[in-house]
């Protein structure tokens, strides 16, 4: 069984790809997922001349572009248009960089029935993994806000039932919602593309801790992958960009890379 290693530019929010290089080989995590916001280096804006250098910079560095985190939502209420486009657009990056996966989050209104959320979830996403297919790249479903749940996550994944239409286990989100880990991997599993970890105090306060730090049951989604032979993805998702006060993630990320070798391994 092999785990492969990624932390997420959320936590070094404006950093250069050169920099987030440097970190990512110097402390030997294998990936990089690139948040993919105007705000940093790379977005859907760049040129196919940027996106070709990034590419290249990450090949030289023998990191891997594990996901672009975007934020399309796909349950939201509204015209389909804009949000497809907005897939589309993240579809062309991924493809560009060479990376496997897009992140969309669900995004429902507290004015949408649950059952209008799914429909509409999975009408979009069932639309977009037809352009997903065509460029190479799967969209995965953040468990997040209206839909933080393994359980929420395949209503509508359930109704879809496209290869290039996944899942992203979020631990935090799904532990908020109340659902144990076995539940969330029993629900998700089909359908998983990698995992998002990370740690907090409490369900009161999630700015984000060093890995072990915290409440969120991380030895246990390991464990738990590790028994079902998961060969995948563990992606750390530090929230810095949202959390001000938060330790910065550079300086943590050398224990971070031990904490989950540590917890891999006695998984393994």
């Amino acid at each position: 069984m092999v785990m492969k290693l990624a932390f997420s530019t959320l936590g070094v929010p404006g950093m250069p790809v050169t920099d987030v290089l440097r970190l990512a080989t110097e402390h030997g995590w294998h990936g990089v997922e690139l948040r993919a916001h105007p705000e940093e280096p790379v977005h859907p804006g760049l040129s196919p001349a940027e996106r070709a250098a990034v590419a290249a910079e990450f090949k030289a560095a023998g990191v891997e572009v594990l996901s672009v985190a975007g934020y399309a939502r796909i349950a939201a209420p509204g015209d389909d248009g804009p949000v497809l486009d907005e897939i589309r657009a993240l579809l062309g990056l991924a493809r560009d960089l060479g990376a496997p996966y897009i992140r969309v989050f669900p995004g429902g209104d507290a004015d949408q029935s649950p059952e209008e959320a799914d429909e509409t979830a999975a009408r979009r996403l069932g639309t977009a993994a037809e352009d997903a297919t065509e460029a190479g790249v799967r969209i995965l479903l953040e468990t997040h806000d209206s839909h933080r749940t393994g359980a929420d996550a395949m209503r509508v994944l359930g109704l879809v039932g496209h290869l290039q239409a996944g899942a992203l286990w979020d631990v935090m989100h799904t532990w908020l919602g109340g659902e144990q880990p076995a539940e969330s991997f029993a629900a998700l599993s089909p359908h998983l593309g990698y995992v998002q970890v990370k740690d907090i105090a409490s369900a009161e306060d999630t700015t984000p801790l060093a890995l072990g730090a915290g409440v969120l049951p991380l030895t246990e989604c390991v464990d738990l992958l590790a028994r079902h032979h998961w060969d995948g993805w563990l992606c750390w998702e530090y929230e810095k960009r949202w959390y001000e006060n938060a330790a910065p993630l550079p300086g943590l990320l050398a224990a971070g890379r031990r904490h989950l070798d540590r917890l891999v391994g006695e998984a393994a």
